[in-house]
């Protein structure tokens, strides 16, 4: 019975050293700085902010492809990770659909004049899994 107790207690004592050290952090008190604000802000591969709206970005790169929608259309057909520059009613814009998944949504939360538009995302095949 008391080797049970000593071997649970063993157990224990391992347990929370294992855990009290998953809580350490480096100390970054020293640049005077938020440090958990000073550390993030400097990742080189973070996004930008215009990159976290779920539904991609405007694109400062060239289009994969440019679509006109004409008058009457309805949808909108793209690829996730796709660049395209879409035309409508007079506006354009180049997008980058860089989305959380493959909701569709409306074509005027990008484009100002494309009420009425749904743009269907499409899963990248090359970042399928298989």
């Amino acid at each position: 019975m008391k080797t049970k107790f000593s071997q649970l207690a063993l157990i224990a004592v391992i347990g929370l050293a294992a855990a009290g050290t998953s809580y350490a952090h480096e100390d970054y008190s020293e640049t005077g700085t938020n440090h958990w604000l000073s550390h993030v802000s400097e990742s080189k591969s973070a996004p930008m902010a215009n990159q976290q709206a779920s539904f991609g970005y405007a694109a400062t790169k060239n289009a994969d492809r440019e679509i006109t929608l004409a008058g009457g259309s309805k949808y909108l057909n793209v690829t996730r990770l796709e660049t395209v520059k879409i035309n409508v009613a007079g506006r354009s814009v180049v997008w980058t659909f860089d989305t959380l998944g493959t909701v569709p949504f409306p074509l005027s939360n990008i484009l100002s004049g494309a009420d009425g538009i749904t743009v269907y995302v499409t899963e990248n095949p090359s970042y399928q899994g298989g």
